[in-house]
């Protein structure tokens, strides 16, 4: 029986997701988090084989959430969830080491699939993300500036975009003022920034955050 952690922020999401991975005969759902910061915990109290992650949470969000799980333990099987297929999102989360990314449309035919893909230790990519991985890669195609930002500036990045301040940012990643301070002014040489507007107009230009959010 392949265990799994299911994290998102939104109950109706996890309730549904729940019902329908349940349903497979050799999948079972052993715990549910609503944050990164739970589903940390969450890992160490059940050691779940696979953590399907929702991406975009209030908190240190899915990005951050799986970074620490990995580091903790490098065996743990995540699969990220999104609704966003496109962006420097899902390249950067592979890059971390998450297994899969699949969108919260997929079909859960799909979900199950990349459970049993990530358990054999293959790579899987549901199809509109793979066809976006793809298309950044093609000559022509202006590759985003946020794909060149490592991992702790992207985290900073997304909780700037959440309207964070330099405290609160501290907090959540376990850092000092003066640290994220650093994190923050390096990513805007490299992005080319002068302050949090022209920040946020980057990422939707990216695709980085959908524009209806500002």
């Amino acid at each position: 029986m392949i265990s799994v952690l299911l994290v998102d922020d939104h109950e109706l999401v996890r309730t549904g997701i729940e019902a329908l991975l349940n349903s497979a005969e050799d999948i079972k759902v052993v715990g549910v988090a609503k944050s990164g910061e739970e589903a940390t915990q969450a890992v160490v109290k059940l050691s779940p084989d696979v953590v399907m992650m929702d991406v975009n949470m209030p908190g240190i969000g899915g990005v951050e959430a799986s970074r620490r799980i990995l580091r903790y333990n490098p065996d743990i099987k995540i699969i990220a969830l999104s609704v966003k297929n496109d962006g420097p999102i899902p390249q950067q989360l592979l890059k971390l080491g998450v297994m899969g990314f699949i969108s919260k449309s997929s079909p859960v035919d799909e979900m199950i699939q990349g459970i049993h893909r990530v358990m054999e230790g293959k790579r899987y990519l549901c199809s509109d993300v793979a066809e976006n991985l793809a298309f950044q890669s093609l000559p022509g195609n202006q590759e985003s500036p946020f794909a060149k930002l490592s991992h702790r500036e992207a985290e900073v990045v997304t909780l700037i975009l959440q309207g964070k301040t330099i405290q609160e940012m501290a907090k959540i990643l376990v850092l000092s003022d003066k640290t994220v301070n650093t994190y923050r002014y390096r990513l805007y040489e490299k992005l080319h920034v002068k302050n949090d507007v022209e920040l946020t107009r980057l990422a939707v230009k990216f695709g980085h955050i959908d524009n209806t959010l500002i």
